[in-house]
């Protein structure tokens, strides 16, 4: 005699064996089957890649729906303009960084990526001449790799007037630009990776919002002119010798109102010839980095206001003697900064100056860094200050020192 218990639980294994029994469905047949132009909703299930789009059309995913590739390949691609990606669940890229194997390749115009979550992946989200588009709150995630193996969680090449904004990526190499002008990139997370943003021949580029912790170096601008970094948050990128932002041979660019948090260096500039190239940095707030700022190069003649330097442990260094001389300094907070305000106008009396004592021995014999805040230099350097041996070495001056 069969109880209630013994029904109850026939009826649950005879709804439940269909959806466990269900073979996966091949997703390319599929979307040829999708009219130019028409949209393609996903049901709960399990899809398989790889696939391609090759035509207009709009490919949506139900929250049960899993685009599950190969694990030799890219799952997902598209070549054509006018194509909409939404709401998909896409893992299992290939390994091949010869193959540039990601989750999702994009090539074509008018292309509009939301709201996709991306897993277990070699590259996120590759976009290969790709114009006009919208990359907009994807969520993606790469594979348990060391750093240096992995891909990077957003690549644009020769990528043009896109914008990337509200996406979250955990575990990447970087976020690469190359050759790629005129993009957006907003309010984005980063999270453990090589370098936050590494951007190489990309001029015009506008980067504001974004939240870059624990990478090796945070961002990486070389050869980039017309840059604009704005209100950025770069934040632990110790490991390595990094830095919070690298700034080389970008000239005519905005850094204003970042937050460098514990960095080994918060700004790293290579300086161009007096007079050459201009960079404003303004507004920055660089607190709690072994280095505050660090200049190489040549005498610069940049521009630098309004930043506040609070608890770092040295607060600018340079390369050598002469890098970074012509740069001008005005309206800075210096935590440092040991005068007075006694007219009561928020500027100090005199200007603030930094010289270079002992810690000439470590900018100039870099070995000598390992022995850099022992109690040997540091008794070093207070006789120094206290009875210099030789002249030391002016870094800079504001002339115009902003009070706490």
């Amino acid at each position: 005699m069969r109880t209630l218990g013994s029904v109850a639980w026939s009826c649950l294994l005879t709804l439940w064996m269909p959806l466990a029994l269900a073979a996966p469905h091949n997703l390319q047949p599929l979307i040829d089957a999708t009219p130019t132009g028409g949209t393609l909703r996903l049901a709960p299930g399990v899809y398989l890649g790889p696939a391609t789009i090759n035509r207009p059309l709009t490919l949506e995913g139900d929250p049960q729906a899993l685009i599950q590739g190969d694990g030799h390949s890219t799952v997902l691609s598209i070549k054509a303009n006018a194509v909409t990606l939404r709401g998909l669940h896409v893992r299992g890229s290939g390994d091949s960084q010869d193959r540039i194997d990601a989750g999702l390749e994009l090539q074509g115009d008018g292309l509009r990526i939301e709201d996709n979550k991306l897993e277990d992946v070699l590259f996120g989200i590759h976009l290969k001449s790709v114009r006009q588009s919208l990359v907009k709150g994807n969520r993606v995630t790469g594979k348990p790799l060391s750093t240096g193996l992995r891909g990077d969680a957003l690549r644009l090449w020769n990528s043009s007037n896109n914008r990337v904004e509200n996406n979250q990526f955990t575990r990447g190499r970087d976020l690469t630009l190359i050759n790629s002008p005129n993009n957006q990139l907003l309010r984005n997370q980063f999270t453990d990776g090589r370098y936050g943003m590494h951007v190489i021949f990309s001029p015009h580029l506008q980067a504001e919002g974004n939240r870059l912790t624990h990478t090796g170096t945070g961002i990486v601008v070389l050869y980039s002119h017309h840059l604009t970094l704005r209100q950025n948050h770069v934040a632990h990128a110790i490991a390595d010798g990094g830095a919070g932002i690298v700034i080389r041979e970008s000239d005519d660019s905005l850094i204003e109102y970042n937050q460098v948090l514990h960095c080994s260096v918060g700004l790293k500039v290579s300086t161009a010839v007096a007079g050459e190239g201009q960079l404003t940095v303004r507004g920055n707030h660089f607190a709690h980095n072994i280095i505050g700022m660090f200049f190489y190069g040549e005498a610069g003649g940049y521009y630098f206001t309004d930043n506040r330097f609070a608890n770092n442990l040295t607060t600018v260094a340079i390369s050598a003697p002469g890098a970074g001389s012509a740069n001008q300094w005005i309206g800075n907070q210096w935590d440092d900064y040991q005068g007075f305000d006694r007219d009561h106008n928020k500027i100090g009396d005199t200007p603030h100056e930094i010289l270079l004592y002992a810690d000439r021995i470590w900018m100039e014999t870099p070995m000598a860094g390992f022995f850099r805040n022992s109690p040997a230099f540091e008794l070093l350097d207070f006789l120094e200050r206290l009875a210099p041996f030789s002249s030391p070495h002016r870094v800079l001056q504001d002339t115009r020192p902003r009070m706490q």
